[in-house]
């Protein structure tokens, strides 16, 4: 009975268009941001950050920007990883070879690379789709591994192509402890979801979403395939992009190619199935289930086996773990699969209606 929006009336086409139409949202938003700028670091130890809370922040940007191409606008890609790969190395030459570069434009530079390198990529997106689409995706990913182990001029002539960057800052605030990395990441994730969130909600992104539902339907009435498509890779290489260099550059620090292999791509692509394709909610959903899951089950199964008394080895935890998880997931998209973000709407319009059924 508290999540009732009568009385808001909308006197006006900016109230109707509001991203939450509902007051108790829009409290409910403010809250959950404040909560994140203030509490958490008032309250979050040095390993809640760097094991969940870091990565949790940069693969919900980079879950966000798989959604736009594959959720929004309905193309399969297995290259996401590649992407990531690609604007953190765009994103360290710039560093490196530019000095004095600030960090905001170097990670914005290595987003670009990675628009450019999703465009060419994306080409075959305008003659092949479905599983097809995804093989040449994944080509990316092979081709990226190939070219930043055998190119020495990408790793600055390192031989191994490992890298690595130091003496972070950002409007002369260094950025070195784990709150200060923390809160940079989450400012930058604060502005690219308000920004992909505008965008899906504009005439682009009823583009996007014309040519997933059917694009010769959308070529009829006007809709440029091209267009849409590659917009569609150029955004979200771009905010892929930038995921992979605060990945390489504020999380892990030093890298190597290994670090955005294919995995990160089916892990990205796992995010997005499991949060909810089509909504940026289910961005956030997916990568809290893919990233806080496996550490829950790491801490959980040994106290549960000690419970009983029994001694579980690491080695048959890890099994444990993949076993679960890989279960879970199954239930997930059995029981709803439209994902978490589709369970939360649900939960949202019975709120809506309680105490009535319908």
């Amino acid at each position: 009975m508290y999540y009732r929006e009568n009385g808001q009336f909308k006197t006006t086409y900016k109230a109707d268009q509001q991203i939450f139409p509902i007051a108790q949202d829009r409290i409910a938003i403010w809250l959950l941001l404040a909560a994140a700028f203030v509490l958490v670091p008032m309250l979050a130890s040095d390993y809640l950050y760097r094991a969940i809370l870091i990565p949790l922040v940069i693969m919900s940007m980079a879950a966000l920007g798989v959604n736009i191409l594959v959720g929004y606008c309905g193309q399969i890609s297995l290259g996401s990883g590649a992407f990531m790969a690609v604007g953190a190395y765009g994103a360290f030459n710039f560093f490196v070879r530019f000095p004095g570069l600030p960090l905001i434009p170097a990670l914005i530079l290595g987003g670009l690379c990675a628009t450019f390198f999703g465009i060419l990529f994306g080409l075959p997106s305008l003659r092949v789709k479905g599983l097809y689409l995804a093989v040449a995706t994944l080509a990316a990913q092979f081709f990226s591994d190939w070219m930043f182990l055998r190119i020495k001029w990408f790793t600055n002539n390192s031989d191994s192509g490992s890298v690595s960057v130091s003496n972070l800052q950002v409007l002369g605030l260094p950025i070195d402890s784990a709150a200060s990395k923390y809160l940079f990441c989450l400012a930058l994730l604060v502005v690219v979801a308000l920004l992909a969130k505008n965008l899906v909600r504009g005439a682009i992104g009823r583009e996007w979403m014309a040519i997933r539902d059917m694009d010769v339907a959308a070529s009829v009435i006007g809709i440029r395939p091209m267009y849409a498509k590659l917009s569609a890779f150029a955004v979200s290489s771009f905010i892929v992009g930038m995921a992979g260099a605060l990945w390489a550059f504020v999380h892990l620090g030093s890298w190597e190619p290994a670090a955005f292999s294919v995995e990160v791509s089916f892990r990205l692509l796992f995010m997005v199935i499991i949060g909810g394709l089509g909504s940026i909610m289910g961005a956030f959903f997916g990568a809290a289930f893919i990233v806080v899951l496996p550490i829950f089950l790491n801490q959980f199964l040994p106290a549960l086996a000690g419970l009983f008394g029994m001694e579980i080895s690491t080695a048959a935890v890890s099994h444990a773990e993949l076993m679960i998880f890989g279960a879970l997931i199954v239930w997930f998209l059995i029981v709803e699969p439209h994902g978490l973000a589709k369970l939360w709407s649900i939960g949202k319009q019975k709120m809506r209606v309680w105490p009535f059924p319908h």
